[in-house]
């Protein structure tokens, strides 16, 4: 069967979505999560986006991200999951399919979705009862935006600023949002 197209244009942002073959895992330590942070974090050298948000869970993985060149989606997407895919079966020694399917992108078009899909992705461990506070889950965006840590592969979501006059405040805020 043929797959759709992805509706894409130039600044779109978009959440993606990139599930494990049978639901199976995809990350299973911390250094194959620190390796997609990595990956992601050399691509922006190569390709211009923004990543507002991202969740990494033990089976899937959630981006909100900015794409400046609609050309470049494809290639960058490509580019992280393949490269990524090729560090797993190395290291694993694995064969077979390691993600079900094609990655998922939905366009975000509107302040109040943008805003609703950070809030969904960075829930992801509190949803899967694996923590009961987002701050003790490290492999998430919310820290940076709740808690003011430095990460360098994010970049600020243009409505942060928005829901506070000072720095504290919109921490407070997106704590209490989130």
């Amino acid at each position: 069967m043929p797959t759709c197209a992805r509706e894409m244009h130039d600044n779109a942002i978009c959440h993606v979505i990139q599930r494990g073959n049978n639901r199976q895992r995809i990350f299973r330590d911390d250094d194959d999560y620190e390796k997609l942070l990595s990956i992601i974090f050399k691509y922006r050298e190569k390709y211009r986006f923004e990543l507002y948000h991202y969740c990494l869970m033990s089976n899937h993985l959630h981006f909100v991200m900015k794409i400046c060149k609609k050309e470049d989606s494809p290639r960058l997407m490509q580019g992280v999951f393949q490269t990524y895919r090729f560090y797993y079966r190395a290291k694993y020694r694995y064969s077979g399919y390691l993600y079900q399917g094609r990655y998922k992108s939905r366009l975000i078009t509107s302040d109040g979705y943008l805003l609703e899909c950070g809030r969904y992705v960075e829930r992801n461990p509190l949803r899967a009862k694996i923590v009961n506070d987002l701050l003790c889950y490290k492999w998430t965006s919310y820290s940076y935006y709740a808690n003011g840590a430095i990460n360098d592969i994010i970049t600020q979501s243009p409505l942060y600023d928005t829901i506070g006059r000072t720095h504290e405040e919109r921490m407070s805020e997106y704590q209490k949002y989130v």
